[in-house]
């Protein structure tokens, strides 16, 4: 794979999460009134601008295991994951600041060594938070990159990939759902095109189960025409990829879609990640504003990452 698609991906995902890290949990009303329109420092974390936040550390901590295994391994992912909530590694800072409830308890239970790492994660109805669809892009760029594709074989993939963390169906469709797409721009489409065809590559493989119907409103061919207050940008996985879509529909290029994620509120820097990785791939590094990506940290760090992990793509 085009090690530039790799770049665009990760840079783009990091910069849509340290935009969002200091107004985290802050309101779309409050937003309004003071939005985004730089990096930040200081805000929800108290860090430095460019920081980004476990979305960025646990996608990287998910590339190095690939780049240097050439393969996905999922106990090695996972002893990745304990690295960074325990030693705090792969952070932009030395720090660890962030981590949702379920990532933590799939954590901590494959610490204890009693469980697989693919069973790690809850299957609880209520455990279907963003943590798993906010690093799913690693896995779907090496399997579409190694094997021409993401179709089924890959899909069962891909849901154990988020099953490390995030068990339940739901969680496992959306990461499906958003790998379907990225497919589709991978293929060369338009994110029009690859939005539709994605969508009814997901009713082929998902329709019959249940689960599904959570995803209605992605099937809707007038989903991108609704107004922003139909969309929330809440931490459950469903509302997450509502939002990364439908700013990546409504938008043109890189910065307006990074700020309007953003500016959505709520759990800003996982929508900020979620739709910045995929417009990375959409629009390139290149398109990401300089002025964001010199404030970003650790970026000689995340550069060689980008080349290691292109070498086994």
């Amino acid at each position: 794979m085009d090690g530039k698609i790799i770049k665009g991906m990760l840079l783009g995902l990091a910069t849509g999460d340290a935009l969002g890290v200091p107004v985290e949990f802050e309101s779309r009303g409050r937003l309004k009134a003071n939005p985004v329109k730089v990096m930040r420092s200081g805000g929800s974390w108290g860090q430095a601008a460019g920081t980004w936040s476990d979305d960025t550390s646990l996608t990287i901590a998910a590339m190095e295991s690939i780049a240097r295994l050439g393969k996905i391994d999922y106990d090695d992912i996972m002893e990745n994951f304990l690295r960074w909530y325990v030693h705090d590694d792969f952070t932009a800072t030395g720090e660890r600041f962030d981590i949702g409830n379920t990532t933590r308890s799939a954590i901590v239970t494959f610490s204890r060594r009693t469980s697989p790492p693919t069973k790690c994660g809850s299957t609880d109805s209520n455990s279907n938070g963003n943590g798993s669809l906010m690093r799913t892009l690693p896995a779907t760029l090496y399997l579409f990159g190694t094997r021409g594709k993401i179709a089924g074989d890959e899909l069962r993939i891909i849901h154990e990939f988020s099953a490390l963390t995030h068990g339940h169906i739901i969680s496992r469709m959306a990461c499906g759902i958003y790998s379907l797409i990225v497919a589709q721009i991978l293929n060369g489409q338009t994110l029009p095109a690859a939005f539709k065809l994605g969508m009814n590559d997901a009713k082929t493989f998902y329709g019959s189960d249940a689960a599904f119907k959570n995803f209605s409103r992605l099937c809707d061919e007038n989903f991108a025409a609704l107004p922003e207050d139909k969309i929330s940008a809440s931490g459950y996985v469903v509302d997450t990829l509502e939002a990364a879509l439908w700013c990546l529909l409504n938008s043109n290029n890189y910065k307006t879609l990074a700020l309007k994620a953003v500016n959505l509120g709520e759990d800003t820097d996982t929508t900020g990640a979620v739709a910045g990785g995929l417009a990375g791939i959409i629009y390139g590094v290149e398109a990401i504003p300089t002025e964001w990506l010199t404030t970003l940290k650790r970026r000689d760090y995340l550069d060689k990452l980008c080349a290691d992990f292109a070498g086994v793509c």
